[in-house]
C-alpha cells in the first residue's frame, strides 16, 4: 500500500449524513425535524422561532418546498404563521436530524464558530449530566 492516502483531505460528513438520514427517515414514513443551532454564523430563519438559541424545524416533504441539502448549504422554503419565507443554513449548524415519531436520528457534535480561533478537536466532548440529555437514538 501506498503513503499517498495520508495526504488526503475528506471532506465534511455531515452532509452527506444528513442526505442519507432524510431519506431514511421519509422513505420510512416518518416526519423528519432538524434541530439547528440558530446562533451559528449564516442561519437564516424567523427570530420568533428561536428558543434557547437553537430552532426545530418539521422538513418533511408536505411541509417544505425546494428542499436542498448541498456540501455547504441546507435550504428550503416553508410557511411560518401562513407566511412563506425562505431558511438557510450551512449544515455545521444541525445539531440533530430525527424523525419526530420516535426520535430516530442521529445528533451531530456542534462545530465552534471559525472566529472564536478553536479547532473542533480543541476542547474534549461533554461529559456527564451537562451533556444534553438527547431523547435521540443510536442508529446501527
Amino acid at each position: 500500500m501506498s503513503d499517498q492516502g495520508s495526504s488526503l483531505t475528506m471532506k465534511s460528513q455531515r452532509p452527506y449524513m444528513l442526505r442519507a438520514l432524510y431519506e431514511w427517515i421519509v422513505d420510512s414514513g416518518g416526519t423528519p425535524h432538524l434541530l439547528v443551532n440558530a446562533e451559528h454564523p449564516g442561519v437564516l430563519v424567523p427570530p420568533h422561532t428561536v428558543r434557547d438559541g437553537r430552532v426545530v424545524l418539521n422538513v418533511a416533504p408536505r411541509a417544505v418546498r425546494g428542499f436542498e441539502i448541498g456540501d455547504d448549504h441546507v435550504a428550503f422554503e416553508c410557511r411560518f404563521g401562513g407566511r412563506a419565507m425562505a431558511v438557510e443554513m450551512p449544515p455545521e449548524a444541525v445539531l440533530a436530524i430525527y424523525a419526530q415519531e420516535n426520535g430516530a436520528g442521529m445528533a451531530f457534535e456542534a462545530v465552534p464558530r471559525k472566529s472564536e480561533g478553536r479547532e473542533p478537536d480543541d476542547d474534549p466532548p461533554p461529559s456527564g449530566p451537562d451533556r444534553g440529555g438527547s431523547h435521540l437514538k443510536v442508529v446501527k
